[in-house]
Formats: C-alpha cells, structure tokens, sequence
C-alpha cells in the first residue's frame, strides 16, 4: 500500500473510532437522563425496579411485582445505533427512531386481542425475538392500521377505539398499540418522551389509565371451590 493509500486508511480509522465514541456517549447520556426522568414516576408501577444495559443501545427497567391494574411491567427504551454509522444510516431508511417499549401482564387477562400500528412504524418484532404479527385483516383506525381475530373483531374495535385516545396521553404519537390474551398483554411502542417538557408522573398516570382501560372487559376471575355450586 502506498503514502496515499496508507493515510485514507488512517483517516478512515480515525472517522470511524471517533464516530463510535461520539455515538456511545451520546446514547448513554440519554439513557441515563431518561433514568433520572423517570425516577420521579416509576413508584406508581411498582416499589422495586430492576435495570440493566443492553448493549450501548437499550436499557431495560423490569418491576416484577407491578400495582394494579399491572402484574409486571417491563419498559424497554432502544435507541438509535448511533455509534455504528453504516447501522444507523439502515435504521434512518427502516424509519427507526428512539423508541419507548412498554410491555405489560395485566392482573385480569383480556378476553379480545388488537393491533394498532403506524404505517411507518419500525417493526422491531424480528429484532426482538418476537413472534410475527398474526395475518389479521387490516383497516384503519384513525391514523393508524387496525387488525383483530374475526371472533372478537367488533369487540377488539370498540375497546381499540376507546383505548387509543388514553394511549395519547402517554405520548401523542402512536407507533403501536396492541393487546393480547396471554404473554404480553400490553404491549406500547411510543418516542422516548421529551423530558423537558413531560411530567415524569404524569406520565406514568397516564400509562396506569391505559392498563385500567384494557382491563375492563377482561376474563373475570374463576370462583373459589365450593362457589357457586348449588347444593
């Protein structure tokens, strides 16, 4: 390799080293300012929170014994891959963005299930190791993309319905909302809020009111043994 060569690829190393510091620092200090954020709401959910890192990208809170109307809750935020360049110019084209996941158990399971999604929403299901969305029939539900099971589909539609204007106090911009019978039965792809301009507990207000509107017309529990039995 020749002068010439020799220096390209030294810039090139350089660009790329300082690319991949630039891109770690910055996601870590957002990351950890959405920590501190969050700190001021996360005891309406529940009293004890684990967190961990995964990766220079994603950190995970998980409360394992969550207040009502949640048994678990786990928030996920990933953003994005902003230390690796050639990644992140993919997730700009994939219209992947910053990306607030709650998912949640409810204490009382759904007995309908939904999908609402943004158009132009990220599909992080494959990343994720999630299963692929059922091949529900589609129609649109305001701005978003609404599919149910055709044995709940009214029913599924009527709580969609009633449930996304909650889901906009969260945060007003939408990217999925879904509900499902068993797992994951809450399951919110939202931006990462502004924390300039969000209350902390308000926002988690909030995310409580939308676990209490899905629960409404959830199973109702099995009664006791010996109740109910004539005799």
């Amino acid at each position: 390799m020749d002068e010439w060569g020799q220096t390209l690829l030294i810039a090139a190393i350089i660009i790329v080293l300082g690319w991949f510091t630039l891109g770690l620092t910055w996601n870590l200090r957002k990351g950890n300012a959405l920590l501190r954020w969050m700190q001021a709401g996360l005891p309406q959910l529940g009293e004890r929170t684990t967190m961990r890192w995964l990766g220079s990208s994603a950190v995970e809170l998980v409360i394992g014994k969550a207040r009502s109307p949640f048994k678990q809750v786990t928030l996920l935020a990933v953003m994005e891959p902003r230390d690796i360049p050639w990644l992140w110019l993919i997730s700009r084209f994939q219209h992947r963005r910053d990306v607030l996941i709650v998912r949640a158990q409810l204490q009382t399971a759904p007995t309908y299930e939904f999908d609402l999604i943004a158009p132009d929403a990220w599909n992080e299901t494959k990343q994720s190791g999630q299963p692929e969305l059922r091949q529900w029939a589609v129609e649109p539900l305001d701005d978003l993309n609404f599919s149910a099971p055709s044995t709940t589909r009214s029913l599924s539609r009527a709580i969609a319905v009633d449930a996304l204007p909650v889901a906009r106090r969260v945060q007003p911009r939408v990217w999925r909302l879904s509900a499902r019978r068993s797992d994951t039965q809450l399951d919110l792809h939202i931006p990462l809020p502004n924390l300039r301009q969000t209350n902390a507990p308000e926002f988690f207000t909030a995310l409580r009111e939308l676990g209490e509107q899905l629960g409404k017309r959830s199973t109702p529990p099995l009664p006791k043994s010996g109740e109910g039995a004539g005799g």
